[in-house]
C-alpha cells in the first residue's frame, strides 16, 4: 500500500502494491498553504510514512486532544460551545517525515509538528484547504482508510 496526497486537487489516493488505485479520498489540507517549518500551520511536502494509528475502534466523533480520547463526542451543539476549536476526531494517523532537512528533524520535523490524517467534523469542507496543516478527512473515510492501511505505510505529499 502507499497513499498519494495532491494538495492542488485536495485529494487522497491510496494505490495498492502494484500501483492500483484501491481508494481515492476529497481531503482538506492547510488554509496556509504548504510548508515544513515548526508553526507554519502549513502542509509538509515530501516522503512520510505512517508512524502511528491512532484510535481503533472508536466511536465515529470521538474527540482527541494530543492524542488521547477525551470521553466527549463531537456534535452540532457540542461545537457551538468550543469556537474556533481545531478539531480532531475518530481517527489519527500520524505521519513522520522521511527526509532529513525537508520534512525530518530541526525546525522541519513533520512528526513534531503534530501533523496527522485524521477525521474532521461535518461542517468541515473537503476539497478545500481548510486545516492547520494536518489533512482532514470525513469521519467514514479515515475510518476505512485506516482499516486498509499498516503503520509504515509510505505517504507522498505534492502540491502537485
Amino acid at each position: 500500500m502507499k497513499i498519494h496526497i495532491s494538495v492542488a486537487r485536495q485529494l487522497l489516493t491510496l494505490f495498492d502494491d502494484a500501483g492500483k488505485v484501491v481508494r481515492e479520498y476529497p481531503v482538506s489540507t492547510g488554509k496556509a498553504g504548504v510548508g515544513e517549518v515548526f508553526g507554519s500551520f502549513q502542509t509538509p511536502r515530501g516522503r512520510h510514512l505512517i508512524r502511528a494509528k491512532i484510535g481503533a475502534g472508536a466511536v465515529e466523533n470521538t474527540v482527541f486532544v494530543r492524542r488521547r480520547a477525551t470521553g466527549e463526542q463531537w456534535s452540532a451543539a457540542f461545537d457551538q460551545h468550543h469556537p474556533g476549536r481545531d478539531w480532531i476526531l475518530t481517527r489519527i494517523l500520524w505521519l513522520s517525515g522521511c527526509e532529513p532537512g525537508r520534512n525530518r528533524l530541526g525546525r522541519v520535523d513533520t512528526m513534531r509538528r503534530f501533523i496527522y490524517i485524521h477525521g474532521a467534523p461535518e461542517r468541515a469542507e473537503m476539497g478545500k484547504p481548510g486545516s492547520h496543516g494536518c489533512i482532514r478527512m470525513r469521519n467514514a473515510d479515515i475510518v476505512e482508510l485506516f482499516d486498509l492501511v499498516p503503520v509504515y505505510t509510505p505517504v507522498d505529499i505534492t502540491e502537485a
